[in-house]
């Protein structure tokens, strides 16, 4: 396969936030992909851009005749792609860059995307639906409170289309919850398309409790964490580190909760292994720990801090960084989530690479714009399969 041109344009993710679009031309036919936006980041994920997106859009333009001169047969051969572009543009791009190549790659072989990842695959991921958000994720008014952690989970215990459905069932579910539960609730959604509620940690593991599902949490520590520690807002008050500990260590007990993600500051690989070492059964998984770095997990697993972690391609933005990571996690037995990000668009190939590279779940909320059309991919798959 061969690139004769490529071009990239600004469009809008969910939020109403431009984000990168980028189209290659080649000798099998035109394909596009887009990248999403993060809306919590962490601090050590690479830039989305170089230096802003109309400098990546023209990077792109300019470096067309480099890529020209490329022959790009198998996954592998996206190093080619990456030689050319290393340190000219941003995460972003070259997720939404590689992508593109990846469906003409899949177009060349007449197979899908996951299979040009692997062919053998064979695995449909369970789900992990996000029913209700605080922190970042909440659009509340400034003068509503809000939950300060950011994602209240559901994890399904079946897959593919029965477990969108599940999810689907229950999140109407716990709007019924919220209705009678939260005197604020107004049915109103976040950046996610979850419930918007006043109510705190505990109000919302209760509620969601009643659905049977096994539960979790996105933290998102780093959020609120200042100076060595953690400062709520529902209620007000502040935790040491070692208090902060013992509140989730309660909270994982008392709410049977499965799934704890980022539940410390982002640098505090110490504290997240103390609570691995106390709830080994759990699935304590970094995102903004990690942030899909080889290096960050490498530091994770000597550490001992993880058993699961977040995947993010446009974390890192190179699909080999990506392989590598996955390849990283299942040799030290580290669950591996796929996840989207809160600014979507309507690209639907995370799932294809949540599928391709072996994931154990994919996270991509239950429904909604940028949402839909990757839940729809799965249960494609599912059949493709």
């Amino acid at each position: 396969m061969i690139i004769k041109s490529v071009s990239a344009k600004s469009i809008y993710d969910s939020k109403k936030e431009k984000t990168i679009s980028v189209t290659i031309n080649t000798n099998v036919g035109d394909f596009s992909a887009s990248a999403p936006n993060g809306k919590s980041t962490g601090k050590n994920e690479s830039k989305p851009y170089k230096k802003n997106l109309d400098g990546d859009i023209k990077t792109l333009k300019d470096f067309t005749d480099y890529f020209s001169d490329e022959v790009i047969e198998n996954l592998e051969d996206i190093r080619r792609v990456e030689d050319v572009t290393e340190g000219h543009i941003g995460a972003n791009s070259l997720f939404a860059l590689e992508s593109a190549v990846l469906k003409a790659l899949a177009k060349k072989k007449n197979k899908k995307v996951w299979e040009v990842i692997n062919p053998k695959a064979k695995k449909i991921h369970r789900l992990v639906g996000n029913s209700a958000e605080g922190g970042k994720h909440s659009i509340t008014s400034i003068d509503m409170r809000k939950p300060d952690f950011q994602e209240f989970l559901l994890i399904t215990l079946s897959v593919g289309k029965k477990a969108v459905e599940e999810n689907k069932k229950f999140k109407k579910i716990i709007e019924v919850e919220l209705k009678i539960n939260d005197k604020k609730f107004s049915g109103k959604t976040t950046y996610e398309n979850a419930w918007q509620t006043s109510l705190n940690e505990k109000q919302v593991f209760d509620i969601l409790r009643k659905t049977g599902l096994p539960i979790g949490v996105d933290i998102a520590a780093s959020s609120f964490y200042k100076r060595g520690k953690y400062y709520y807002k529902n209620p007000l008050l502040k935790r040491t580190v070692e208090e902060q500990e013992n509140y989730l260590a309660n909270l994982i007990k008392n709410f049977d909760l499965f799934y704890i993600e980022d539940p410390f500051y982002e640098e505090d690989f110490s504290a997240f292994s103390r609570l691995l070492k106390k709830f080994p059964e759990k699935l304590i998984v970094g995102d903004d720990l990690t942030v899909t770095s080889v290096k960050r997990l490498e530091k994770a697993i000597k550490m001992k801090s993880i058993n699961g972690i977040i995947v993010k391609p446009n974390q890192c933005g190179s699909l080999l960084e990506v392989k590598e990571v996955c390849e990283l996690a299942k040799k030290n037995k580290i669950k591996i989530i796929f996840s989207h990000r809160s600014g979507e668009t309507k690209e639907s190939i995370l799932a294809d690479l949540a599928v391709g590279f072996g994931a154990d779940f994919l996270k991509c909320g239950i429904d909604g714009p940028g949402r839909d059309v990757k839940l729809k991919r799965l249960m494609e798959i599912e059949k493709e399969i």
